[in-house]
């Protein structure tokens, strides 16, 4: 009887649970032709000014007065509404209250002042965090791809997410998906690294934090650059399907991306921006993206200024628009003449209408559309919640190279060394895309160190050590001499052309006699080396990447004095240090690590937190090496100096127990491995477990070596974790004659510390006939993480 009990209330509890996922999916669909519905009668309704001005953005400071919103600006400005205010408020001096004010300010005047009523879009950048002023701070974008840790990236932001509602903004323009394998390319630093599978995980996270599950609650991010900027090259549609597109797909698929940014470049000869096959074919047919086109900063313009593919700048705009590109930015410049072509013909309204019922239904998304003025609680951008998640991020960001033992430093130093441009410098904690950087880059103003509060290696040190140990610092040498010339950028950042070099110079000039003898005199050097914002990022590209200037020099002195020097490199990209390596006692990359930087690198060296990052770029071991990348196979006559997903920790860790099938049907869903992790050290940790697989000699389709599954494990001294991949056959697919192919064959799967560092293996043979597929709608292995 207590059975069948148990066994109606299973059934009804099913059945509820069913019935509840109907009546959401209902709900969803009536909430979506309801919304459809009220944005047509509205684009019905609207004049032709009103509806060309929701297509475009303005600068948020050309309409302020001093720290308030002027209604006189606006009048004059936005007579007809406005559809977004990109970059908002990096060009403002308002704290966050004051900030919060001049929106809803700006909200109030297009609800009262103009005909259709419609709130704007405020955009901003995101990858380090909110970028305004006083806001937290995270670790720059390739060092929270070293993390391999996408819980922490959706944790991070989902906190950036909520900081932006607080003052009133709905977009993001980021996260930044190219896949980057060449460390010469500046913007390298904003990426997750060369590897699609790798960095279509992260996206993902990026993109449902953000977003999180309900966006009238949450931030629409934009997918960029779409896409291939990160790539050099001839097109290779193979390539572009199978690795380019990946992050995209992944994002539009499963994570609801909002918006998608035509980037700079070209495909086939055509600029992004005006790209028909683009983004309309490949990018709404193909992916079934149905959200909004963004075009990158002054990118429609450069249809014609740059690429001459326009013959004029409206007929820029025109081809833009028809291509499928709805939102000019930062601000009008083609598209301000739509109202002309119209009147001439040289475009339908139809074409209008339909870029503007995206923009419509993407703030009837956000929740604009029924706006209500918030209540003017004061805002606190960066409060101690944040510093902590900012303090972890770094933690998880920063990657160990290299130890031969003398970390975690000895509680028996007596006297520290701490030397190099970066060690007290707030401008190594921030990469591209910061507030900070922006408004140094950009807007010639200096960076604040107190908001938010910024801590220096330095600074983290004597914060922790100055107790106990006498730290001497000196700065020893400069980064580099640079002179103020503006960088060479034919496309791209127009501000670029405004680019002044006063981020830097108000250090002292370096004493490197001094230096060399508190090193001499030390127990301990921490060599604080690398570059500054000035020296990686958009147009900063540069063809040698060694250490800056005279830093390797100074490198050199140091080690001369005989005491082991702990090298310690910040900066956006892989840097060459082949020559110093030797002779280093330890090496950390620190990336640009954030606000809490100086604090995390400081529990790294001490051995309060243990290093668990490892490396999503390959980190080259001369100019010429670059680019490179893991998966077409190292040359083993030129090997890099440090291989992808490579990084240490103060733990080891033991791999053991492969299990997994012999043989399976190309059909089946899932192939599942087996293995264990043991922390067999004194130290706990966390290693990061990667899956390769390697394909049949006989199948030329597939790279060489390809990740396809990862786990960050976190293990206790002495404990034992047996973790669980899950494959999907679809991931072994390849791209050919426009659709996806999976090949039976003996498969080698790989469990590794790095793409080299291969501790388990085995052969699968994936027996059947040749599976031809559509499009894929399997792309990551499951993993789970078993307690023994």
């Amino acid at each position: 009887m207590h059975k069948f009990l148990l066994i109606i209330t299973i059934v009804l509890l099913v059945a509820c649970s069913s019935k509840r996922k109907e009546n959401t999916l209902e709900n969803t669909a009536h909430s979506k032709i309801q919304l459809e519905a009220k944005v047509d009668s509205l684009i019905k309704s609207m004049p032709l000014e009103e509806k060309i001005a929701q297509l475009q953005g303005i600068w948020m400071k050309d309409l302020m007065d001093g720290k308030k919103l002027s209604l006189d600006s606006c009048r004059t400005k936005i007579p007809y509404g406005i559809g977004y205010l990109a970059q908002f408020s990096g060009n403002l001096k308002t704290n966050p209250t004051e900030l919060k004010i001049a929106i809803a300010d700006l909200q109030d005047y297009l609800i009262n002042e103009t005909k259709s009523k419609i709130p704007a879009i405020f955009s901003e950048e995101a990858i380090s965090g909110f970028s305004t002023k006083g806001a937290t701070t995270l670790p720059q974008q390739i060092g929270m791809g070293c993390s391999w840790n996408p819980d922490l990236i959706e944790k991070n932001s989902n906190n950036t997410s909520k900081l932006m509602r607080s003052v009133g903004a709905t977009h993001v323009l980021s996260p930044m998906l190219d896949i980057c394998r060449n460390a010469h390319w500046g913007r390298i630093e904003e990426s997750f690294g060369e590897e699609p599978y790798l960095t279509a995980s992260m996206g993902l996270a990026f993109v449902k934090g953000m977003q999180t599950n309900n966006l009238k609650n949450g931030v629409a991010t934009t997918i960029k650059h779409f896409a291939g900027y990160g790539y050099k090259g001839d097109f290779d549609e193979k390539n572009f399907y199978e690795e380019t597109l990946l992050p995209h797909e992944v994002a539009i698929k499963l994570g609801n991306a909002q918006n998608a940014m035509a980037g700079y470049h070209q495909i086939k000869g055509i600029p992004c921006s005006a790209n028909q096959e683009l983004l309309t074919t490949i990018l709404r047919e193909e992916l079934g993206f149905n959200g909004v086109v963004v075009s990158d900063f002054w990118s429609v313009k450069q249809v014609f200024s740059k690429y001459k593919h326009a013959k004029t700048e409206p007929e820029a705009g025109i081809l833009s628009l028809k291509a499928g590109l709805d939102v000019e930015l930062p601000f009008g410049m083609s598209f301000p003449y739509l109202k002309n072509e119209i009147n001439k013909g040289t475009i339908s309204i139809s074409v209008i209408d339909k870029a503007l019922k995206r923009v419509l239904i993407s703030k009837g998304n956000l929740g604009l559309l029924e706006y209500k003025r918030p209540e003017t609680n004061p805002v606190d951008l960066d409060p101690p919640a944040n510093r902590i998640l900012a303090y972890k991020a770094a933690c998880e960001a920063i990657v160990l190279l290299k130890n031969n033992g003398i970390l975690p430093l000895s509680k028996n130093t007596k006297k520290l060394a701490v030397v190099g441009p970066n060690a007290n410098a707030v401008q190594s904690l921030l990469g591209d895309y910061t507030h900070q950087s922006l408004s140094t880059f950009f807007r010639s103003e200096p960076v604040d160190p107190n908001n938010p509060k910024l801590v220096t290696l330095l600074e983290g040190l004597q914060n922790k050590l100055g107790t106990t140990t006498e730290i001497n610092f000196e700065r020893g040498c400069d980064w580099t001499k640079i002179n103020n010339k503006q960088p060479n950028e034919k496309i791209g950042d127009e501000r670029i052309k405004k680019f002044a070099y006063i981020g830097v110079k108000d250090f002292p000039e370096p004493n490197t006699k001094r230096a060399l003898k508190i090193a001499a005199e030390s127990d301990v050097i921490i060599a604080a080396m690398g570059e500054h914002l000035y020296l990686v990022g958009e147009g900063r590209d540069r063809k040698d990447i060694h250490l800056p200037g005279e830093q390797a020099t100074f490198v050199k002195q140091l080690q001369a004095t005989g005491k082991p020097v702990i090298l310690v490199i910040f900066g956006g990209r892989p840097q060459i240090i082949t020559e110093l390596a030797p002779k280093c006692a330890a090496i950390i990359q620190a990336w640009f690590p954030g606000e809490e930087g100086g604090n995390a690198l400081t529990d790294i060296i001490t051995g309060k937190v243990n290093p668990s990052a490892k490396l999503t770029v390959t980190y080259p071991k001369h100019n010429e090496q670059a680019p490179i990348v893991y998966s077409k196979g190292y040359d083993k006559n030129d090997m890099p100096m440090y291989p992808f997903g490579y990084g240490l920790s103060y733990a080891s860790f033991k791999y053991a127990n492969l299990k997994m099938p012999e043989t399976v049907s190309i059909n089946t869903k899932k192939i599942p491995l087996t293995f264990t992790i043991t922390n067999n050290s004194a130290y706990n940790g966390a290693e990061i477990a990667q899956l390769y697989i390697t394909p049949p000699k006989e199948n030329t389709h597939l790279e060489p070596i390809e990740l396809k599954g990862f786990t960050k494990v976190y293990l206790e001294k002495g404990a034992t974790k047996t973790i669980e991949f899950l494959v999907s056959p679809q991931q072994l697919a390849y791209y050919k004659n426009k659709q996806w192919v999976i090949d039976p064959g003996v498969y080698k799967f790989k469990i590794g510390a790095s793409c080299l560092d291969i501790k388990l293996s085995g052969k699968i043979t994936i027996n059947g006939k040749q599976v031809i597929l559509k499009e894929r709608n399997e792309f990551f292995s499951k993993n789970n993480i078993i307690s023994n």
